[in-house]
């Protein structure tokens, strides 16, 4: 049958473009016309089909949340947990970025766990398995990198985010700038720097592009351009180095379609609020329209502690003009490994944003329509039934006085619009 591109191309409509269509409110031949043109791509899995979700032009903005274990902390349960509180909280897509621990364990409990798309960066799996086995992630070997990658894609690993785009080019501008105020602060990006130099070679997924497609397609995995210059510090935002790379990985995301693959690209982390829109319109511009996967982005940097609130803020704004895809941050961004608490509050924050975007991008408005009425109505069961978190918000107001009642306790028998009823009847 082919991957989920070549049967759009051939003019047939998988159960994949169906699950997604019914889900957007969309037509299957809709689905389809984003997949042939390279606007839309749908991510599932080996063996997740009925998992699929949409990304890209005409959809609702979609919201990924990422876990993953670290030498420091190193808990599966913990992230089990993790993985199930970020899909009940509304996550579309889960990234597994693991780097301590059985790693082909802890991803194949994190699938079996959750009924949505996950991502990975293969990357991570093997320098830490060099590491392991050689005594040093730089002695990595392209054997052990593609052994892996194709371990993932086996495994039911839906995109894979790959820096293809870091190489002696993209690197090149990097040093020609004078490197960064705020550092690399890609691990992915950082790691395969380092290799590129240690061995005094290419980048293996750049240069062995045609053998990464090969099995991205046999398993339908989607390329998710890997953003390795990124910016992680304000003052870095859109310079050579994440221009450069952006070029590459528009060039690649063409090849990996003529070979039959999805892709989708990765855009910056840290972008002022005047920035954002003029990151989105260049990427659009460059990749023709390709879907647009974004973390964040951060709009400042002295707020941590409360980064989910500084990349609510852009990515409402980075959705509103055109990005598909947002990456969560969650309140520990920058200070510590997230718990379950932080990566219920980075989905939530996400969710806003993507919704507050979708608003202006999509024109939709009809919910939030809906929650002025009932709010005028003071009808309580409907405005929580709107609501993107309806135990939050039922939960707020019964822990208050008059909740009861019709009123709230903001204005008790003083309520504004029982008044104005009042005044509308006389």
């Amino acid at each position: 049958m082919g991957t989920i591109l070549e049967s759009a191309r051939a003019g047939r409509v998988t159960r994949e473009m169906e699950i997604v269509a019914e889900k957007e409110g969309l037509t299957p031949g809709d689905v389809r016309e984003g997949i042939v043109d390279g606007t839309i791509v749908v991510a599932a899995g080996n063996g997740r089909q009925e998992m699929a979700v949409g990304i890209g032009k005409g959809l609702r903005t979609k919201v990924n949340a990422s876990i993953g274990t670290s030498s420091d902390m190193l808990d599966l349960e913990m992230e089990l947990e993790k993985a199930r509180v970020a899909e009940s909280s509304g996550a579309d897509t889960l990234m597994e970025l693991s780097t301590a621990g059985d790693l082909d364990e802890i991803r194949r409990a994190i699938l079996a766990a959750v009924t949505f798309p996950v991502g990975s960066v293969p990357l991570y799996q093997a320098s830490s398995e060099a590491r392991a086995c050689f005594g040093s992630s730089s002695l990595m070997t392209d054997e052990l990198l593609f052994e892996v990658i194709e371990k993932q894609a086996r495994d039911g690993i839906g995109f894979m985010a790959i820096h293809c785009g870091i190489n002696r080019l993209s690197v090149g501008a990097l040093h020609k700038q004078g490197g960064r105020d705020g550092g690399l602060v890609s691990r992915g990006g950082a790691f395969m720097i380092s290799w590129m130099s240690a061995q005094g070679r290419e980048n293996p997924l750049f240069e062995q592009f045609d053998r990464l497609l090969e099995i991205l397609r046999q398993y339908d995995v989607v390329l998710s351009l890997g953003n390795g210059m990124r910016a992680g510090a304000i003052s870095d935002a859109t310079d050579r180095a994440q221009i450069q790379e952006l070029l590459i990985n528009t060039e690649l995301a063409e090849r990996a379609r003529d070979a039959g693959v999805q892709a989708m690209l990765e855009g910056p982390g840290h972008i002022p609020i005047d920035q954002i829109e003029a990151n989105v319109v260049l990427q659009k511009s460059l990749s023709r329209g390709k879907p647009f996967y974004m973390l964040g982005p951060i709009t400042t940097d002295i707020a941590p502690g409360y980064d989910h609130i500084t990349a609510a803020i852009g990515s409402a704004w980075a959705a509103a003009f055109g990005t598909d895809f947002i990456c969560y941050v969650t309140p520990s961004e920058h200070l510590g490994l997230p718990f379950a608490d932080d990566v219920r509050d980075g989905v939530m924050a996400a969710r806003i944003a993507a919704h507050v975007g979708d608003m202006v991008k999509l024109g939709r408005r009809d919910r939030d329509l809906e929650m002025g009425i009932a709010r005028r109505d003071l009808d309580w069961e409907k405005q929580y039934s709107l609501s993107l978190d309806p135990a939050r918000a039922r939960s707020i107001r019964e822990l208050r006085p008059g909740s009861d009642s019709d009123t709230c306790s903001m204005c008790g028998d003083q309520c504004a619009l029982q008044v104005s009823t009042t005044c509308e009847d006389d």
